[in-house]
């Protein structure tokens, strides 16, 4: 009898434990105490590390390497930096949707951490082949170049584009699958969630500084090959560390429902269709207000004849839940946010393109034999956001919170407003020295001397990449949550590729912008803003351009973000 009133007693905490939206490697129920939260984040932020390492070892001197070995002009190398950026920021887009409708998170994290491997591996073959086919070298007076080996050419291009593959499964699950591991209905678990897209930043940041300091002065003074390889390996190394987690996860449980992508669709599709449709055989009850589950429901009400079928009837089997109408507009009601980000993205596309060509002709000596590498003048940007993560997550953000009582201190869309602003010193601040140097040049008469350096101190750079960094603590990671917060549970990878592919988008946009410019600015005989001799061209112009059109984005992004509703599932 004791035994029989002790026993329901014994069993309640096995039930609160376990978790009916995730299960472990066996298909199991999830249980709260051995499975997911931050044992199992700490695996999937060390993949990320190693990811964000490899990848950045790769983009941060990608230019040098164009301009270099394979003898192509600035304008030519930063347009296809910025395309195969852009790429790489978009093909998440393709990842998110085959993993959320088809493999799952996991399997595509897999899939894709072997193809990332396939590629660096054929980009480090392509690096080791001769440079240069001797015969077709040109030297005129003051630059020589010379032809690459058409295999060369195509395996490396190849390589590039397989790396941009790999990544767009890898980027948007890896970041949703370490989400997954905190209950965001859980008190507890939701604050460390809020935590976990800041440490995610800066331990990633960490990654990225390790690749700007160490594998940029390999590529640079000792070999492209090795400094292809060891991303390579680092990459087989992450993949190894991420298996070694697979019994400690948490997985997402998909319900019986239509896939996401299929139902959202269908929504925009029957809207389509019924066009013409009058609305009138919905009945008051189903279009009043507080029928449906979201405050924002008055907005894109076109979307409403998506309950209707194309005669004006409400047939089954032919017209799109309430839930499935809501789940579109809460996607369709991000796009203000994604639009007035894109100027942003811009901007994001220069550090590894322009400010790098800038460091090249400036004088990067330490002591009596050492120079800096260009490229990783972009450690500052690394190093900036560890050193203000922390101060945001431990002082700024308790601080906000004990003043706007909010649990995330201030909301996502003013986290990302103010980096917004912080981009426009940035670039501020970059044509100003842009301004300085070409007088410099000017002063010691160097002006057609493109090889020769400036002297100026590169650390004259430092304040827009130190700037930039900051901003990144508030755009990138509010944007970060931002998107993976306001979609459905079921659309978590494809909020973060939409926010990844903001960067994809700004990466096409700073391409376009370079040629239509090149084109403009160069005809007739003039010099081009991006002319190869720096000393001639126009970078101070173009980066008074970026401030002017960050400041027309900002000012549509506060106009955009003052009439955002927030989900109900949202903390901020």
């Amino acid at each position: 009898m004791p035994h029989s009133g002790i026993l329901p007693h014994a069993r309640t905490p096995l039930l609160d434990d376990t978790l009916d939206s995730a299960v472990d490697y066996k298909g199991r129920p999830a249980r709260r105490c051995s499975s997911g939260r931050w044992r199992s984040a700490c695996f999937i932020i060390g993949v990320e590390v190693a990811e964000r390492f490899a990848y950045y070892g790769i983009e941060s001197n990608l230019i040098n390497y164009l301009t270099g070995r394979l003898g192509q002009s600035m304008a030519t190398a930063a347009q296809n930096v910025n395309t195969w950026s852009g790429t790489a920021s978009m093909l998440p887009l393709l990842g998110a949707f085959v993993a959320d409708s088809y493999v799952g998170r996991y399997p595509t994290i897999v899939i894709a951490s072997l193809l990332y491997i396939l590629g660096l591996g054929l980009l480090t073959v392509s690096a080791v082949l001769p440079s240069f086919n001797p015969s077709h070298c040109q030297t005129d007076k003051e630059i020589s170049s010379c032809s690459p080996l058409m295999l060369q050419v195509i395996l490396f291009f190849f390589a590039l584009y397989l790396v941009a593959v790999g990544q767009g499964g890898h980027k948007p699950c890896v970041q949703a699958f370490g989400a997954d591991q905190f209950d965001g209905k859980n008190p507890e678990e939701s604050k460390a969630k809020s935590s976990f897209f800041n440490w995610w930043y800066f331990c990633m940041s960490g990654g990225i500084l390790i690749s700007s300091s160490i594998l940029n002065y390999i590529q640079d003074n000792l070999n492209w090959g090795l400094g292809f390889g060891i991303p390579c390996t680092t990459m087989v190394a992450a993949l190894f560390v991420f298996l070694l987690g697979t019994k400690t996860y948490r997985y997402s449980v998909k319900g019986g429902e239509k896939n996401p992508f299929v139902r959202i669709g269908w929504v925009f599709v029957a809207a389509v269709k019924n066009w013409h449709t009058t609305d009138s055989s919905l009945t008051d009850e189903e279009v009043a207000h507080e029928t449906w589950p979201h405050q924002c429901s008055h907005k894109f009400k076109f979307l409403n004849k998506a309950l209707l079928a194309p005669d004006g009837s409400k047939e089954d089997g032919k017209v799109c839940s309430v839930s499935d109408v809501e789940e579109a507009k809460s996607v369709l009601r991000l796009f203000p946010i994604w639009a007035s980000c894109l100027v942003f993205a811009i901007v994001f596309a220069q550090p590894p393109t322009f400010f790098t060509k800038q460091g090249v002709t400036m004088d990067r000596s330490i002591g009596s034999g050492f120079k800096v590498p260009a490229a990783s003048l972009q450690c500052f940007i690394s190093l900036s956001i560890l050193l203000f993560v922390p101060i945001y997550d431990r002082i700024l953000v308790p601080t906000a919170r004990f003043l706007t009582r909010k649990p995330s201190g201030i909301t996502m869309l003013q986290r990302i407003g103010t980096g917004m602003f912080l981009s426009v010193i940035a670039m501020v601040f970059a044509a100003l020295v842009e301004v300085q140097r070409l007088k410099t040049a000017k002063q010691y008469g160097l002006v057609d001397m493109p090889n020769a350096t400036v002297p100026m101190a590169v650390w004259w750079l430092i304040p827009q990449y130190v700037i930039f960094g900051v901003a990144q603590v508030f755009t990138m990671v509010g944007l970060q949550e931002f998107f993976y917060d306001e979609v459905p549970n079921e659309l978590r990878s494809v909020g973060l590729s939409l926010y990844l592919s903001i960067f994809g988008v700004g990466s096409f946009l700073s391409s376009f912008l370079i040629s239509v410019i090149n084109k403009t600015t160069g005809g007739d005989g003039q010099t081009s803003w991006f002319n190869d001799n720096l000393n001639q061209a126009h970078l101070d112009y173009f980066y008074w351009l970026l401030a002017g059109l960050s400041t027309i984005g900002l000012s549509t992004y506060l106009y955009s973000a003052r009439s955002y509703i927030y989900n109900g599932t949202s903390t901020a």
